[in-house]
Formats: structure tokens, C-alpha cells, sequence
């Protein structure tokens, strides 16, 4: 099974259809976000490290996240494939994971990029911020993560489509989350054909 980079804007559903793949196709899957909660929950040298920039309010360094996620790759079976969620958010970053991946005889595979309306997401973030909490999910710092998005991660949709690797799911084309992944599953099954 190839691995598996998926990508989009927060609250385009990222989680969900990782969650539905890895269902489908027994793979392993890799947030960024839940690796370095866990890292600093159990108190690691990597997750110390990562605490004393997010404690600073600086982004974690590349070589630093890439680092954590080799061991986090390296633990998982080999095989199977990896969903890489939340990461890449960047071309560097993307540079990195490939040379990591290519360090263990492994490429990135493939890339699902989820395209959802900016009116839609807005309204999508807000809900789970009701349903689940979150305080980071307030329609100011959505915006901001938006801005981000665009700035800093978008351009790295173009760096995906040179690599021969980017597959973009539309929402508006597709209505429902069936028909969204079943698109999805017959691009992953024609990849690992």
C-alpha cells in the first residue's frame, strides 16, 4: 500500500476521511498534531524539546518535526502505508519527508487535497467548536488559520502536482460523504493497482 498525504484547509475533513481510510485499507496514520501531544504527554526528549517552542510561542523547527516523525514511522509496520495528516504544511517540509522517506526505501505516494468552500468550513468550524469545545476554533482565530492556509500552506498543492502526486476531491461536486469517498477509494485503489 502506498502511503498517503492528505491535505486541505482546517475543517475540510482531513481527520474524518483519514479515520475512513484507515478503516478501509488497514493503514497506519500519522497526525502531527496527536504525535506531539503524545511526545510531550509522555515526557520524551523529542516532546521536551518541542514543549520549550510551543511554550515560546515559535513553531517547532522542521528538522525537529521530521525527527519525531521518523521514530513515529519507524514504530508503525511496514507495508501497510501511512497517512501523513497535518504534515506537510510547507515545500521545505515536504523536501524533508520525502528525503526521510526515501532514506528507508519508501516515497510519499500519493496526495488527496479536499477543496471545500471558505463559507462552508467556516461554518463547519464553528459547529465543532460548539459540539466539542475548542477554543481555537472561535471565528477570529479561524480566519487567521485560513490566512495561514492560503499564505503558507496552499502553494504547496503546485509542489505536489509536479511531483505527479496530487488528487483533488472537490465538495461541490461531490455533495455527500459517500460519494466523496468513493472517489476518494477508487483513486487510492487505481495508485496501488
Amino acid at each position: 500500500m502506498k502511503n498517503i498525504i492528505i491535505f486541505g484547509a482546517p475543517g475540510s475533513g482531513k481527520g474524518t476521511y483519514s479515520d475512513e481510510i484507515v478503516a478501509k485499507y488497514g493503514m497506519g496514520h500519522i497526525s502531527t498534531g496527536d504525535v506531539l501531544r503524545g511526545e510531550i504527554k509522555n515526557g520524551t526528549e523529542l516532546g521536551k524539546i518541542a514543549n520549550g517552542y510551543i511554550d515560546n510561542g515559535q513553531l517547532i523547527p522542521d528538522e525537529l518535526m521530521i525527527d519525531i516523525l521518523a521514530k513515529t514511522y519507524d514504530a508503525l509496520p511496514k507495508g501497510q502505508g501511512v497517512i501523513f495528516d497535518g504534515f506537510p504544511r510547507t515545500i521545505a517540509q515536504a523536501d524533508a519527508l520525502k528525503k526521510m522517506l526515501a532514506e528507508r526505501g519508501d516515497d510519499m505516494g500519493m496526495m488527496i487535497e479536499l477543496v471545500v468552500g471558505e463559507d462552508i468550513l467556516m461554518a463547519r468550524l464553528l459547529n465543532r467548536a460548539k459540539e466539542q469545545g475548542r477554543a481555537d476554533d472561535n471565528e477570529e482565530t479561524i480566519k487567521k488559520r485560513f490566512e495561514v492556509y492560503h499564505n503558507q500552506t496552499a502553494p504547496l498543492a503546485e509542489w505536489f502536482e509536479k511531483e505527479g502526486m496530487r488528487n483533488t476531491f472537490e465538495w461541490a461536486k461531490n455533495p455527500s460523504k459517500e460519494q466523496m469517498l468513493a472517489e476518494i477509494f477508487a483513486a487510492i485503489d487505481a495508485k496501488n493497482a
